[in-house]
């Protein structure tokens, strides 16, 4: 995919998605909300597909989890990619499964070699059954955790490494995290390498009612901290195919394209500077 930027695809702007003619966009889409034998639903995403490039986000493999990646859940995906062909296919570095049980959130793990070795696996098994490369999401952060043996940014270097995966780097996440457990977001995104990255992810964020979490909302415009993240970030990397997330308080298409082309001027920028 050229580093573009995209805007993540919502029903309510089916209409306008399709009648949209900016210069290189796409659009992304959670694969759990497509993974159906038919029906309206993805008809609409045929239709857009028909007209852009298109990214599939999973939101529930589990690939930092205990077990295995759940066979049903992986072949509904694979069936996903095999009919849209999407030019990204990304998931979290994160868990949400359990004996069983499925939990409605992205759980964060101690970054130990054993989670390393056993994100490495799941991550490769993702990958071979899929036929490609995968990027992984780097999670946000509410509260520490005890055990870490890796840093954030050295332990997704490495499952980098070792698996083959690329990263998807969402500055919103980085920027959330910071000020919920106090690093410097700036020096986080520094430590990343550049050859990873393909593709970032900007959101807007949220306080929580105490007024000192931020919360990973999706329901705000992105913070003008997180633009001056995302910019310096991109100047050092190149740049990348990003994503306007929003998922809360929709605003009208027009105003998601407004933050997509305020991105669109950042990527075309470096495309010059690199020209």
């Amino acid at each position: 995919m050229e580093p573009a930027a995209g805007v993540g695809f919502k029903a309510e702007h089916f209409a306008e998605a399709l009648a949209a003619s900016a210069a290189g966009l796409w659009f992304e889409v959670h694969a759990e909300n497509y993974m159906l034998e038919g029906g309206p639903r993805l008809a609409m995403l045929e239709a857009v597909r028909r007209e852009r490039p298109l990214s599939l986000h999973g939101v529930g493999m589990s690939l930092a989890g205990m077990a295995d990646p759940d066979p049903d859940h992986l072949a509904a995906l694979k069936r996903l990619v095999d009919r849209f062909e999407p030019s990204l296919v990304s998931e979290h570095l994160a868990w949400s499964r359990l004996d069983g049980r499925c939990f409605p959130d992205l759980l964060p793990v101690p970054r130990t070699n054993a989670v390393l070795a056993r994100c490495i696996a799941n991550v490769s098994r993702m990958q071979d059954v899929l036929g490609r490369q995968i990027l992984i999401e780097n999670p946000t952060h509410y509260l520490p955790l005890a055990d870490h043996s890796w840093s954030e940014t050295s332990f997704l270097s490495e499952l980098a490494r070792r698996s083959g995966c690329g990263l998807l780097i969402d500055v919103n996440n980085v920027a959330v995290g910071a000020h919920n457990l106090g690093y410097d977001a700036g020096a986080w995104l520094d430590s990343v390498p550049a050859e990873r990255v393909g593709e970032v992810h900007l959101a807007g964020h949220s306080l929580d009612a105490e007024g000192s979490l931020l919360i990973d909302s999706h329901d705000e415009p992105i913070s003008d901290a997180v633009w001056d993240l995302y910019d310096a970030f991109i100047a050092r990397v190149g740049p990348k195919p990003t994503l306007i997330e929003r998922d809360g308080n929709l605003p009208p298409f027009v105003d998601l394209m407004k933050e997509r082309e305020r991105a669109q001027i950042s990527l075309v920028g470096e495309l010059a500077l690199a020209a």
